[in-house]
């Protein structure tokens, strides 16, 4: 499979996410630089976390105009995968291709710790290996990943399935306790209506490897694998 993980001024896990795809996973990807036009060629898209343009203005607001995404949007009318990771998500958000917005932490500081995840709502590659109700702990680092949305649409998110991930505690206990940045009911990751377009605040590219801390986060990326291969197969 071929991921393309685009580079955003200010982007830094893009190198961690090619890491995990290309040396644990044996899968292909390249980094794309943000000018890049062309999608043509790649399975799946990945857009990182970091500080895309600094974070001036809103958090992704500014990359939500990189020539890149114009085909990054065309890509995901095609019904193909495409992931936001952190700033992706922000990124995501600001581009239209996912509701609500990612705003300051409700503690209003940075966050940088391992979270448990639940799996939740409909059908996507990128979690279809996991089952409803599974949980995953991989690591948050955000100040701004307190997901918002008005009411009617998170009823509409919940209604339709799309609500992906929820924080929750080791035992899948969604709480209060268990949310680490205020985000509305715990929502720590979103779907779009067609189900391949994933938003998440938390970074599976980190949780690859049991030198860092554990591999749970390579389950979202052998789920879209997975699912790759079975069409071709």
């Amino acid at each position: 499979m071929k991921f393309a993980v685009i580079r955003f001024p200010g982007t830094w896990s893009d190198r961690d996410c090619r890491h995990v795809l290309v040396d644990v996973l044996e899968q292909q990807a390249d980094i794309l630089w943000h000018r890049e036009a062309d999608l043509r060629g790649y399975d799946a898209v990945v857009l990182p976390g970091g500080f895309s343009y600094g974070d001036y203005l809103r958090c992704g607001a500014i990359a939500r105009f990189s020539p890149v995404m114009a085909a990054v949007v065309e890509f995901a009318a095609a019904g193909l995968p495409v992931i936001g990771i952190c700033n992706g998500f922000q990124v995501l958000c600001e581009s239209g291709l996912l509701p609500g917005a990612l705003i300051r932490n409700e503690s209003l500081q940075f966050r940088c710790e391992w979270v448990y995840l639940r799996r939740e709502g409909g059908p996507s590659p990128w979690l279809d290996g996991l089952g409803e109700g599974d949980v995953i702990r991989v690591p948050i680092s955000h100040g701004e990943g307190n997901y918002y949305a008005d009411a009617p649409t998170l009823d509409r998110l919940e209604a339709t399935g799309r609500v992906a991930l929820r924080y929750c505690d080791a035992a899948g206990l969604v709480s209060p306790e268990a949310n680490p940045n205020g985000s509305a009911r715990n929502i720590a990751g979103i779907l779009n209506e067609r189900g391949n377009v994933l938003g998440l605040m938390p970074h599976p590219e980190r949780a690859g490897e049991h030198l860092v801390g554990g591999t749970d986060g390579n389950r979202v990326w052998e789920s879209v694998i997975r699912g790759a291969l079975a069409v071709v197969g």
